[in-house]
């Protein structure tokens, strides 16, 4: 009999060592020995499946990327520092010079700027899509074009990409498409079921859950996820094993806590859409997101981000804030505390104004990652903050 995911999470771990612990333990070593000379040998060579040395695999590693793999329907992973190490490391390993890459305009700043300022650099360019304009990806293709690469739900946005459309187009033209599923997590959503061969996440955000640690992984077919591989054992992104222990313990509780977080962030959301001194707001499960069909057919929930924009411009957004108590002013997201975060200024402050808009990020858009505390608590401060 298959189990739930909700019991692999929980259940899938590494073998008991000779002490027979419930909980698995930490592996922090830089290395691990050999019985002899042949058995160094060999294992060098790749002729024996096992760990050498830590910037390599590591036993808290494994079993942190073997659990996302279950989760993603993935075949090969690998863990990073960071969600940036994982981007970065994932492009750098697939592209050569002169490869071109077709992005959403809605992608995380760090990330853009990476395509726009680093990149070119290798002689790598990108054409970029709006995310109410995937009818136009075709158009940008080159016979240079090697990625097709989306966030969904978008950051700060929370706009909603077809992940089947992208897979589609993504086969048609020999592409490989990577999906950065971060604000989604692997519980609520599945990329590769619509045709991604590679995920990506920020495990810093929902797969840790209580903003302690930082941490990437991308995940997906064997031979792309090696060529990473091989890429990363030599330059050394790799995460360290104990935030991989820490990060595969929060995968234990990342379906009750996600549950949570939806809840929560789909009743602030229908408050807000209510409020008089709201111009918009945005959730990928209101009826009144222009992806909603879209949403309920890739994803189980609507996830922890809700976007809206406050009356009154630059200046009301920074009287909000200021009023702010309870919540955490904070760039980070996914946290067992609820966040709000001002995007112009902060995660996209890099990008130009026209930049932000075409990412669909205004001087007054307010992101809050709805975090896990009661949802009458979080409303009463957001009410209180609007005035």
């Amino acid at each position: 009999m298959e189990n739930k995911f909700e019991t692999n999470a929980i259940r899938n771990q590494l073998e008991r060592s000779q002490y027979l612990e419930h909980s698995v333990p930490m592996y922090v070593t830089s290395s691990f020995v050999f019985g002899d000379a042949e058995d160094m040998r060999a294992s060098f060579a790749e002729e024996k499946d096992r760990n050498i040395y830590s910037r390599y695999s590591n036993p808290n590693n494994n079993e942190f990327v073997a659990k996302i793999c279950e989760m993603e329907g993935a075949e090969a992973g690998f863990a990073f520092a960071s969600g940036m190490a994982a981007v970065f490391s994932t492009f750098a390993a697939l592209l050569e010079s002169g490869d071109h890459i077709v992005a959403s305009k809605s992608i995380f700043g760090s990330t853009l700027n990476l395509f726009n300022s680093f990149l070119p650099k290798w002689n790598i360019e990108t054409s970029y899509f709006g995310v109410h304009e995937v009818d136009q990806i075709e158009s940008l293709i080159t016979e240079k074009t090697k990625i097709l690469y989306a966030e969904s739900p978008t950051n700060p946005g929370v706009d909603i990409v077809d992940l089947e459309v992208l897979g589609t187009i993504a086969k048609k033209h020999n592409l490989i498409l990577i999906i950065d599923n971060c604000f989604a997590s692997p519980y609520l959503q599945q990329p590769m079921k619509f045709g991604a061969d590679l995920v990506i996440h920020s495990a810093t955000k929902l797969i840790d859950g209580q903003g302690r640690v930082l941490g990437g992984i991308t995940v997906g077919k064997a031979d792309l996820v090696d060529k990473v591989y091989r890429f990363s054992r030599i330059t050394g992104p790799a995460l360290s094993p104990f935030n991989a222990w820490v990060l595969s313990k929060s995968l234990e509780t990342l379906a009750v806590r996600v549950d949570r977080h939806c809840e929560n962030a789909l009743k602030l959301a229908e408050y807000l859409e209510a409020h008089p001194k709201i111009n918009w707001v945005k959730y990928p499960f209101l009826k009144s997101h222009p992806k909603y069909e879209v949403a309920l057919k890739q994803m189980k929930a609507g996830g922890c981000v809700v976007a809206f924009e406050v009356k009154g411009g630059l200046e009301a957004g920074r009287k909000f804030f200021d009023s702010i108590k309870l919540l955490s002013l904070s760039a980070n997201l996914g946290d067992a505390r609820s966040i709000v975060t001002h995007p112009a200024s902060t995660t996209h402050s890099k990008l130009t104004p026209e930049q932000r808009l075409e990412a669909g990020i205004t001087e007054g858009t307010v992101r809050v990652s709805v975090g896990l505390e009661h949802i009458d608590d979080i409303i009463a401060d957001i009410s209180q903050a609007l005035g």
